[in-house]
């Protein structure tokens, strides 16, 4: 290999002691930290005493790129002449000749939903997640398992910014004993300053590429369908003090397997507009909860703090017509429901349906008219979580998919929308 010149980062991140069981470097795109982060890998395995180690990322191939080739810096060129390809029962891998024994670092991948499948039964050391926000759930939890039991157990983890609430973070970066570095463009020592400046000045154009790309900032991605919701400026920590409410209700969604979500909603007059305030969010993704019981929880103790802390009393409660189940057990708790406005007679032009729902949703974002209070008790983590997930297919059809609190909001938007700005 030729003589490599790290940053100060780089170094100060491959030699620092292995002291967390999980190492998440995430950052700009070309920042350098997946070269750096396949370096520390490297120096993991020849410390570790355990034999047989994994690299996933979301296909095979992607695996092998980024970490076992790496532009020529991976690992068969780390331990160019110590190392062979091989394949046995377990897969593909990596044979290394090392001081402390012989090592077989596996690489599968880890994108699809039965890609955990490839590695049950395996007994790992430590593991190496290429853009780990783009990996299945289950494969991520089930490398967790897989070193359990190891010697010296470490897990390493390479991301460019997920959006704010993707589910990698409060699922594995706030769960595990995690050390986190953030990394941007000056990290890299082969790009100049002149490139940097030059980069820059690019993505100053686009808000988004500025604050992902260039500040590596988490941040709602494009080619989601709610893109346009900032959360700098659509996200209050609580209701604006100079706002005029004129009106409350409650919109909901849910389903027999599905998450059931009811949001209070206000409509105030707020800086020449009339606007909506998303202000309360009762939320449960479980399936060991019976409706009955969330209906119990709804009635007794989410809605009577909504009137007491907001001082209002509701107009109405706007549930899907296809959640039957969730209005009777609503109403067997004394709370009259409608069925709410779902979209389906609606045509706008050459779009019908729910695309024009969503097209009112984006509308009323966009036109300063929807904002969200992000209220301790009920705050706002399903919400924002959703909306920077929910997205559209190759057709840009919606993906049934991180969608339960879209519904709602799209139901609790078509009665502002259509009574208040159309």
């Amino acid at each position: 290999m030729p003589a490599i010149k790290y940053s100060p980062k780089q170094a100060a991140f491959i030699t620092r002691p292995f002291l967390n069981c999980l190492d998440v470097a995430e950052g700009s795109p070309r920042s350098g930290k997946t070269f750096a982060a396949t370096a520390r890998f490297a120096l993991n395995l020849l410390r570790s005493r355990d034999r047989a180690h994994l690299v996933t990322g979301y296909s095979q191939e992607q695996a092998y790129r980024l970490v076992l080739e790496g532009d020529g810096f991976g690992l068969t060129h780390i331990f160019e002449g110590s190392c062979e390809m091989k394949h046995d029962d377990n897969g593909d891998h990596l044979l290394l000749h090392l001081p402390n024994g012989d090592k077989k670092v596996y690489y599968k991948g880890g994108g699809k939903v039965d890609s955990r499948k490839a590695i049950t039964g395996l007994s790992l050391g430590s593991v190496y997640f290429c853009e780990i926000d783009l990996l299945h759930a289950d494969m991520v939890q089930e490398c967790f398992r897989r070193t359990m039991a190891a010697r010296d157990r470490y897990h390493i983890a390479d991301l460019n910014p997920p959006a704010p609430q993707h589910p990698v973070i409060g699922d594995v970066f706030d769960v595990q004993d995690t050390y986190w570095t953030h990394w941007t463009l000056e990290d890299n020592p082969i790009i100049t300053p002149e490139r940097i400046e030059e980069i820059r000045q690019v993505c100053l154009r686009n808000r988004f590429l500025y604050k992902r790309d260039f500040l590596g900032e988490r941040c709602i991605p494009q080619g989601v369908i709610y893109a346009m919701f900032d959360q700098e400026e659509h996200l209050l920590p609580r209701m604006p003090g100079d706002a005029q409410p004129s009106e409350m209700f409650f919109a909901a969604d849910a389903g027999l397997t599905d998450a059931t979500t009811v949001s209070c909603n206000i409509i105030a007059e707020w800086r020449g507009k009339r606007c909506m305030f998303r202000v309360a969010n009762w939320y449960y993704d479980g399936g060991d909860k019976a409706l009955s019981i969330q209906a119990r929880e709804i009635s007794q103790n989410f809605a009577p703090y909504c009137r007491e802390k907001f001082k209002m009393r509701e107009s109405c409660w706007l549930v899907d017509p296809s959640s039957k189940a969730l209005r009777k057990e609503l109403e067997l708790c004394r709370i009259l429901t409608d069925g709410a406005d779902n979209n389906a007679r609606d045509v706008k032009g050459n779009k019908k349906g729910l695309a024009v729902g969503i097209e009112y949703a984006q509308n009323a974002i966009s036109d300063g008219r929807f904002y969200v209070v992000d209220e301790p008790n009920y705050g706002a983590y399903h919400f924002l979580q959703e909306i920077g997930l929910y997205c559209v297919d190759d057709n840009g059809n919606p993906i049934d998919k991180y969608n339960h609190a879209m519904d709602e909001f799209r139901y609790a938007n078509n009665y502002f929308y259509k009574r208040y700005v159309l």
